[in-house]
């Protein structure tokens, strides 16, 4: 059996980083691998907890936590208003400051932290965090992106557009029925900071092994990403997974699990372990 415990770390602004790292039963210097939620989604969503519970089962320590600006503080999108200025630079620092915490031995069970075998795995805009992050730290040594985004920029011109003209943009949650907002300052990070936000370019140059889950029935913009990351990334695997859409068929909340997100997890799973070995 695994466990896991809660942790919060306190950044400036009313800022928090919150999260469980889940450990395996044994109690002893093992992996670590991190796991990153994607636009609207967050730690305790759909098949987050799931997939950390795995992990932690097949010997690693997993880590799922909600960026700071993610919109989400206790459950389901209450803190709209930091969702809506939510840029990658602040996910990329969140990533950084969860690292520093993790050499500092701040998290729980980091005394067995193995930080010379850390992982970690994206969802979707998450995937494209992990890619980001895996080019600027040194740490990670092994990259998993689900159904993952190839370019930053994921609403298009039209919606770039209403963003500037009307100073706010919103996206439906289509599980909610929330509408979303969005402000220009998320652009603005986006124009500041194409070379550091490149996904491709900075795929390419990346020297750790990576592994490409995509389902083939999700967005064709993100099947197409897919096959381009793996054409870019010389140390890439490319898992399709046949009828699997953007969730791996998996919903919230996760009452079952679909045979597609069960192979995207042993996939994952093998992946991690031959990586981190």
């Amino acid at each position: 059996m695994s466990e896991e415990q809660s942790f919060v770390l306190s950044l400036e602004d009313d800022l928090f980083i919150r999260g469980e790292v889940h450990a395996p039963s044994n109690r002893e210097k093992a992996p670590v691998v991190i796991i990153c939620h994607g636009f609207k989604g967050y730690k305790d969503w759909n098949f987050f907890p799931y997939t950390a519970t795995t992990l932690a089962k097949h010997g690693f320590y997993a880590i799922r936590f909600n960026f700071s600006m993610n919109g989400v503080k206790g459950d389901d999108f209450d803190e709209l208003e930091k969702f809506a200025e939510n840029t990658y630079s602040r996910e990329l620092n969140d990533l950084h400051v969860l690292m520093e915490k993790m050499e500092q031995r701040e998290l729980p069970y980091a005394e067995f932290f193995d930080l010379e075998r850390v992982g970690i795995l994206g969802h979707s805009r998450g995937g494209g965090d992990s890619v980001l992050f895996a080019s600027e730290s040194k740490r990670i040594q092994a990259v998993v992106t689900w159904n993952g985004i190839s370019q930053v920029d994921i609403w298009g011109d039209d919606f770039r557009k209403q963003v500037f003209t009307e100073g706010v943009g919103y996206v439906e949650n289509k599980r909610t029925n929330i509408q979303m907002p969005i402000k220009r300052n998320v652009f603005d990070d986006i124009e500041k900071n194409k070379e550091r936000f490149d996904i491709l370019g900075k795929i390419s140059n990346i020297k750790v092994p990576i592994l490409i889950v995509q389902g083939d029935a999700d967005l064709e913009r993100l099947v197409e990403g897919a096959k381009k990351m793996h054409e870019k990334a010389p140390h890439s695997q490319l898992m399709m997974i046949k009828g699997a859409g953007h969730t791996f068929n998996a919903s919230h909340p996760l009452m079952t699990i679909p045979e597609e997100l069960e192979e995207a997890l042993n996939e994952t799973t093998r992946f991690f372990t031959e990586s981190l070995k």
